[in-house]
């Protein structure tokens, strides 16, 4: 029974940890997707502000600007800046080679290139005589990159368009089919087990622009960043939930549906699973909504913010998008309220299901000891406290602000940043994570002193770390 959850567990830190590299390559160039989306929406013949000249930006920025930005993102992430250069190089090959946005190709060839020019380095190192660094260097980047730009333009770019041209078509079918809504049956949970900006950016965006830039607009856009399912589950919390989870309830959805962090919900489906059946809810009468307005956005809307989500929608789709958002808040909050009026009282508390589910994990309920050994386990001198999440932008950021003034107040000198898991510092004295991302974070960083909370925005973890420190002190 335990190597059956070990096991899983340790599949989905796999899913997880492949999922985290995809968005990766997406989430720092999110900024140049949004600037093409406002392009698109205001200038091209049927946005805001037609103008012919400007429209002329639209085309060169989708087929070159971010997928060289995507292979060069790809490549560094192997290898810093001497990876990127080579996986944009390479990324030139597969646009080249190509007729449609080559976004997955990008997403294969830049870290290609980052992996193969890192292998040589490896390889010439120590090997190079004193004087010839750089000319090696430089034309091995060049020769490298050179060879494999050649490789995808014959070889990955038209498997890539053919592959992407498949899955677009299979889309289309499951549009016209009508569908599409039963998509969330599967995103729904999927994102609760931290997948999100996997599903989002790793899959759903590379179809969606390659979509909008064809129709001027795409409903994939709109499947896993509607914060309407999580918005009614939260509400549904704050009337009639009990304890902490109710108190936090109402902050938790402003945060959510205004601030776009939809990572802040997830802890309440996780302390009662069987909500998850009010997101799918939510999430397939919501897309359904939008399926029968046509409704879409131009670009990909991040992070998931009701603001986000109307900056991103374009003329004459605004009807079709508040409906699907309201739709889906209201489905999810109906199904949600059946199952928490119904609870008992004594399972509704967030702090007691924290302690429930560590329980369950075998760990010993004695608070005292437990809190002794982590004491002991804490580094003598701790300078830095990081915060990490799939992204590193979202809900660490605000678990980072959080800690951040209870450092401040108890008079430590500790620096407390957030950052992605694939980035974590190995200067990290403490790292804390949401548990379900735990896992990841100790094979990237195992000498730090880890941390589980079950919510970033109310764990009574930073109390009890903040009195740890203290006694270290």
């Amino acid at each position: 029974m335990t190597s059956t959850a070990e096991n899983q567990s340790g599949f989905r830190v796999k899913i997880q940890r492949f999922g985290g590299y995809l968005s990766g390559m997406i989430m720092p160039n999110i900024g140049a997707f949004i600037a093409w989306g406002i392009i698109t929406a205001l200038f091209i013949p049927k946005g805001w502000l037609p103008n012919e000249a400007f429209a002329k930006l639209v085309s060169p920025m989708i087929t070159y600007l971010l997928p060289l930005l995507i292979g060069y993102t790809g490549g560094k992430m192997v290898y810093d800046v001497r990876g990127g250069v080579v996986g944009a190089t390479a990324t030139m090959g597969v646009i080249v080679g190509s007729d449609i946005p080559m976004f997955l190709g990008a997403m294969i060839v830049g870290p290609l290139g980052g992996y193969l020019i890192k292998k040589f380095d490896k390889l010439m190192e120590g090997k190079v005589k004193q004087g010839f660094e750089m000319l090696v260097n430089n034309f091995s980047a060049g020769i490298i990159g050179g060879l494999l730009t050649l490789v995808a333009f014959k070889g990955i770019g038209p498997v890539v368009s053919a592959i992407s041209k498949t899955l677009a078509a299979g889309v289309g079918k499951i549009i016209d089919w009508h569908l599409l809504p039963l998509a969330n049956i599967f995103i729904e949970p999927a994102k609760v087990l931290f997948l999100n900006n996997a599903i989002n950016h790793g899959i759903l965006s590379p179809l969606g622009i390659e979509q909008a830039a064809k129709t001027g607009k795409s409903i994939l856009f709109l499947l896993e960043t509607n914060p309407g399912p999580g918005l009614g589950i939260l509400l549904a919390y704050w009337l009639f939930g009990k304890g902490t989870a109710k108190q936090s309830a109402p902050g938790a959805a402003i945060i959510h549906f205004l601030g776009g962090i939809h990572e802040i919900y997830f802890p309440y489906i996780l302390m009662k699973p069987i909500l998850i059946l009010a997101a799918m809810a939510g999430g397939v009468s919501g897309v359904l909504t939008f399926t029968i307005f046509h409704a879409g956005l131009v670009a990909v809307p991040s992070p998931g913010s009701i603001f986000a989500l109307l900056a991103m929608t374009p003329k004459g789709n605004y009807l079709g998008v508040l409906s699907g958002v309201f739709v889906a808040a209201a489905v999810s909050f109906f199904v949600a309220s059946i199952f928490l009026k119904s609870a008992k009282n004594n399972e509704e508390d967030i702090t007691k299901a924290a302690e429930k589910m560590q329980q369950l994990k075998g760990k010993k309920s004695d608070v005292v000891t437990v809190l002794k050994k982590e004491e002991e386990a804490i580094p003598a001198k701790v300078k830095k406290i990081v915060f990490a999440c799939d992204a590193g932008m979202g809900s660490s950021a605000m678990g980072a602000s959080i800690l951040r003034n209870k450092v401040q107040k108890a008079g430590l000198d500790i620096e407390v940043t957030n950052t992605a898991i694939n980035q974590l510092p190995p200067d990290a004295d403490i790292v804390v994570t949401h548990q379900n991302l735990t896992d990841r974070a100790k094979e990237k960083l195992p000498n730090a002193f880890h941390i589980s909370v079950e919510n970033f925005l109310n764990s009574p973890k930073y109390d009890e770390l903040i009195e740890m420190l203290k006694n270290k002190r």
